[in-house]
């Protein structure tokens, strides 16, 4: 029986039903995921009541997990497993965490658009977004279609960004919201990386535009050209008819591919508790370079 699927945008993103993700998929079922996602980038499972050590299996499935911006941190964690990012407003403790902690502004870095981890080598593939306790208002996700964002560019502007790369750095965005207590041994473990601005996914064969905050400068352009182009190409991409907004409910799993889209969280009531678990999966290395 194939998956159940329903389209929730026109452009992109769709339900899948029948499925459990709490289960081993067989790969007959883990291939149809995949062909999904290759045509719609963002698919929600609803209703999945999952533990963590079920989150992480699953998401095993779909290749090597990353710890992202984990890589960082020596500090205590409340989750069980390293390959789960706490997207969360709650301390070790089990509190509502500080608003001027560190956690707290890495959840309001959240809210700029970007793609998990576009700045390190290999980037991240898919992300997997479980909902485990949500604030009365608020906390929504958007994402945007990068293919179609591409697709609308006018043609001069598609001529004009051919061989052009970016530069996507992991702290830039939290740096500039003032969480610059880095040092300079955590900034070497995650240098800069550069990736085209125009690339070929490699699944579904389309062109994008890889844009994002991480990415905060152009190779070859001066800094606040580069700058400045990188805003406009994200406004471009972020317009309302590129965008799907996700209304989280408690057991939603949404996931996305991040070679294909950016995303942003929704502002809520930080006093309000907020739990949910990612898990990101690896790109494989050189894959865009063979879909070129």
């Amino acid at each position: 029986m194939g998956l159940e699927i329903r389209r929730l945008h026109p452009l992109f993103a769709a339900e899948i039903g029948g499925v459990n993700l709490s289960r081993p998929l067989d790969p007959a079922t883990v291939a149809e995921i995949d062909a999904a996602m290759d045509r719609h980038a963002v698919l929600v499972f609803r209703d999945q009541a999952l533990s963590q050590g079920e989150q992480v299996a699953m998401a095993r499935q779909f290749g090597t997990l990353d710890l992202g911006l984990k890589k960082l941190k020596k500090q205590a964690e409340r989750m069980e497993h390293d390959e789960i990012i706490d997207i969360s407003n709650v301390d070790t403790d089990g509190g509502i965490a500080d608003r001027e902690s560190r956690k707290v502004v890495s959840n309001i870095a959240n809210q700029l658009w970007h793609s998990d981890s576009s700045f390190q080598r290999p980037a991240g593939k898919y992300s997997m977004l479980h909902a485990v306790v949500l604030p009365s208002w608020g906390g929504e996700t958007e994402f945007a279609d990068l293919r179609a964002a591409y697709d609308a560019l006018p043609d001069g502007m598609k001529a004009e960004l051919e061989g052009k790369e970016a530069e996507h750095s992991a702290l830039h965005s939290r740096i500039m919201l003032g969480d610059t207590g880095y040092t300079e041994a955590q900034r070497a473990m995650m240098p800069p990386v550069r990736w085209p601005l125009v690339r070929t996914h490699p699944g579904s064969g389309r062109k994008l535009l890889f844009v994002g905050v991480h990415a905060h400068r152009i190779e070859g352009m001066a800094l606040a050209e580069g700058r400045m182009l990188l805003a406009d190409l994200l406004e471009h991409a972020t317009q309302r008819p590129f965008v799907y907004r996700h209304e989280w409910k408690v057991g939603d799993l949404v996931m996305w591919d991040n070679r294909a889209t950016v995303h942003r969280g929704r502002r809520y009531d930080l006093s309000q508790r907020r739990e949910l678990r990612r898990t990101t999966t690896e790109d494989r290395p050189a894959a865009f370079e063979s879909a070129a």
